[in-house]
């Protein structure tokens, strides 16, 4: 089954890239900060072989998606991309998995079209807003950008996405996710974190998510705490929760054949 890669103008105006394979019920994929539908190459082809028709973007910026010069990509902002490129598929429902800032534009999809969403799946992400330490952290990360570029990023933020145990015995796939960083534009980056920082909480609308939800997260996510995902999870109605062992942050890259069989006996219940 050939993957398909796609790039074509959207009716917002946006030149939007996306990865694309299976046919079926649609299943859309959406990627962290700040990296690109590269994470989700793994998913794709897996969950394709399934009968998903599977769809992972670009958001604005990212990959190969061509930015449109704004002050801020906005969590709302990239969810009315996603919601554009629904409309420009033909596609009325999806189920929507988000990974960490992908979390935050899922959670911004559901707030503003509730009734596109068949499912959730939220994979290390949190509902909270920033803290204030946070904030600062990102007005570090922004001053090192302007110094370092991407570069800057990826040395700052590749040590803290991993378990420690993968880290060392996965130097592959921490040096393609380093890659994926490094080649995302500065200017993206800058564009993006104030849209982060500026997320709205998301936690008061958890018991009004209606639909199922898969909250999944690694277990040594030492940008995320696993209780604090579980916790977000026991505030949804319909919840499900799994904690990927030997993983952190990045749990979809870092132990895959756990993950993968999660969310395949999550979505086995939806149909």
């Amino acid at each position: 089954m050939r993957m398909l890669n796609r790039k074509e103008k959207l009716a917002n105006g946006l030149e939007q890239f996306w990865l694309e394979q299976g046919s079926g019920d649609p299943m859309l994929l959406l990627h962290g900060f700040p990296f690109s539908s590269a994470i989700w190459l793994g998913q794709v082809d897996y969950f394709s072989k399934l009968g998903w028709r599977v769809i992972a973007p670009d958001f604005r910026g990212f990959g190969q998606t061509t930015p449109i010069p704004i002050e801020t990509n906005t969590m709302s902002r990239l969810a009315e991309d996603t919601a554009a490129l629904l409309d420009y598929l033909k596609i009325e429902q999806a189920v929507v998995m988000g990974l960490s800032m992908g979390g935050y534009v899922s959670f911004a999809f559901y707030r503003q079209f509730p009734q596109r969403v068949r499912a959730l799946i939220l994979v290390d992400t949190k509902s909270e807003a920033d803290t204030p330490e946070a904030r600062e952290n990102r007005n570090k990360l922004r001053e090192a950008v302007l110094q370092g570029g991407s570069s800057a990023v990826a040395n700052d933020q590749i040590p803290k996405l991993f378990a420690p145990e993968s880290y060392k015995s996965k130097p592959d796939v921490v040096a393609q996710l380093a890659g994926v960083i490094e080649r995302t534009d500065p200017a993206t980056i800058l564009a993006t974190m104030p849209g982060l920082a500026g997320r709205p909480d998301s936690t008061p609308m958890l018991p009004q998510i209606s639909v199922p939800t898969l909250v999944i997260h690694g277990k040594d996510d030492m940008m995320m705490p696993v209780e604090k995902a579980r916790q977000m999870a026991q505030k949804i109605p319909s919840w499900q929760f799994s904690s990927v062992p030997h993983a952190g942050h990045m749990a979809n890259l870092e132990n895959p054949e756990f993950f993968n069989r999660a969310v395949e006996t999550f979505l086995k219940e939806l149909v």
